[in-house]
Formats: C-alpha cells, sequence, structure tokens
C-alpha cells in the first residue's frame, strides 16, 4: 500500500501534467506493488485538490465496461472517474485540442437522474425508475500519465488509468433524449464517424449486458464511501465502441440512428 505523502505526490504529479499538457512517468514503474485500491486513493486526492479550487462533480463515468477491454487490461470489473463542471463541451461546437495531450473519443449513453441511488443492494431496474432522461453521448479521454514508457515500451496498466481519473477529459451530450423505458437500450446501435470515415461500429448490450446495470454497478461501488449518486447527475454508462484517436480538425460524428447524433469539432 502506498503512503499518505506517495499518494498526495502522485496526485500533484498528475494535476500538473494535465496544465502543462505533458504526461508524468507510469506510476505502475514507479510503484511495482501499486494496488487498484492505491489508485482510487490517488484519484481521490485528485478530486479533492479541484473541490477545493471550486470545481464541482456534475458528472460520472464508468469505463473498461466490455469485457474484451476487461481482459485487454487484466481485470475483471470496470472502473470510474469524475466530470467536472468545466468538462461539458457543447454538442456542435469546438473543442480546444490544445488542453489535451492525447486526444481519443468514445461512444457512450448518458444517464440523467431523476433520483438518488444509494447502494448497496442496487439493481439495474433501480437504475432505471431513478432515471429521467437517458442521451446520447461522446466521452473525450486523455493521457496524463504516458501510454507507453519511452524506454522500455511499458503500456500504462490499470493503477495507471485509475489515478489520472479513469482518463476522463471531457463530455459532449447530444441527440434525441428518451425515457429510460421508451425502448430497449441493449438494442441501440451507434456508428463512430470521424471526418467522413466510420471508425467504430458498436451495440449498447456490450455495456455489462445493459447500460443500466453499469450504472448500478457504480452506485454499490461508491456505497462502501459513503458517496452516491445524486439526483440531477449525469452518467456517462460506458463506451460500446473502442477508443479511437482525433486529431486537430477530425469532426467527430456518432450516429445513434433513431435517437439522432452528436457533434464536435477539434480545433
Amino acid at each position: 500500500m502506498l503512503d499518505d505523502d506517495a499518494v498526495t505526490d502522485a496526485a500533484r504529479r498528475l494535476l500538473a501534467a494535465e496544465r502543462s499538457c505533458g504526461p508524468i512517468r507510469q506510476l505502475s514503474l514507479q510503484y511495482p506493488d501499486m494496488t487498484i485500491e492505491d489508485a482510487y486513493r490517488v484519484q481521490r486526492a485528485l478530486v479533492a485538490v479541484k473541490l477545493a479550487e471550486g470545481r464541482t462533480v456534475k458528472a460520472r463515468k464508468i469505463g473498461l465496461t466490455s469485457r474484451a477491454m476487461q481482459q485487454a487490461v487484466s481485470i475483471t470489473e470496470p472502473d470510474y472517474g469524475v466530470i467536472f463542471d468545466d468538462m461539458f463541451f457543447d454538442d456542435g461546437g469546438i473543442v480546444p485540442s490544445g488542453q489535451f495531450i492525447r486526444r481519443r473519443v468514445e461512444v457512450e449513453f448518458a444517464f440523467v437522474l431523476d433520483q438518488p441511488l444509494k447502494g448497496l443492494g442496487v439493481t439495474a431496474l433501480d437504475v432505471l425508475d431513478a432515471t429521467r432522461w437517458v442521451t446520447p453521448a461522446l466521452e473525450i479521454l486523455d493521457a496524463r500519465v504516458q501510454m507507453s514508457d519511452p524506454e522500455t515500451g511499458h503500456p500504462r496498466t490499470i493503477v495507471d488509468t485509475i489515478s489520472d481519473n479513469a482518463a476522463d477529459a471531457g463530455i459532449v451530450v447530444g441527440g434525441r433524449a428518451i425515457r429510460p423505458d421508451s425502448c430497449d437500450l441493449r438494442r441501440i446501435s451507434a456508428l463512430l464517424y470521424v471526418n467522413e470515415a466510420i471508425e467504430e461500429t458498436g451495440v449498447a448490450a456490450g455495456v455489462l449486458g445493459h447500460p443500466a446495470s453499469s450504472v448500478a454497478w457504480l452506485a454499490n461501488k461508491l456505497a462502501p464511501y459513503d458517496e452516491f449518486l445524486p439526483s440531477g447527475q449525469v452518467i456517462l454508462s460506458g463506451s460500446f465502441t473502442r477508443p479511437v484517436f482525433a486529431g486537430a480538425g477530425d469532426v467527430i460524428h456518432p450516429d445513434f440512428g433513431a435517437l439522432g447524433a452528436v457533434t464536435c469539432r477539434f480545433r
């Protein structure tokens, strides 16, 4: 287990990396015995600093919800992070490329809660009951930890990603908001366009079988820390496409069919 000084130092360096747009060396190399719990301690320390600076938690994200992605990083459950008020970008708007290090995007559903969700014992049905709207969304990812060590080629691990606020960097919400019981969310598919090319496709059932199951997982995961998902909060339930890199000048356009589309351009 990392001591408190190491946790504080890691959070401080991650914050500096975000602000300077220069990634730090992988924490998994610096601390080979670092655990997932250590990584969440670093994340919570990072969040505490930002809250103290006046930022507000407006949403949560859940990552690594597909079986393929979990197998790729040798874990058996998703991870989660925090989305602050200044990480929301307008549908159809411009996203400034200069504030990111390694821009990537993923296709998701956003659940907008009408009632709070408090674990333990929250189920997917509880999530559907507590949700006012479900809407298409695009998550923007970044890497404040080096994705590959330049000396050894060592890839970042799950503890690096979790420490780095689950790689979260932004959110764009758009398309057509629907009631959670208006269709079978599992069957919704999306085409992820970068400029005029389809780079990825996916079906929402890839998110733990049902996106609401992902939100239930998060509510239960937060319960031991006396945290819950309040009404009004937006929850990104997890991607049903692989992450795709987005370059400066790229137009990103996930098409959700009958649910409309989300669009942004990196400048």
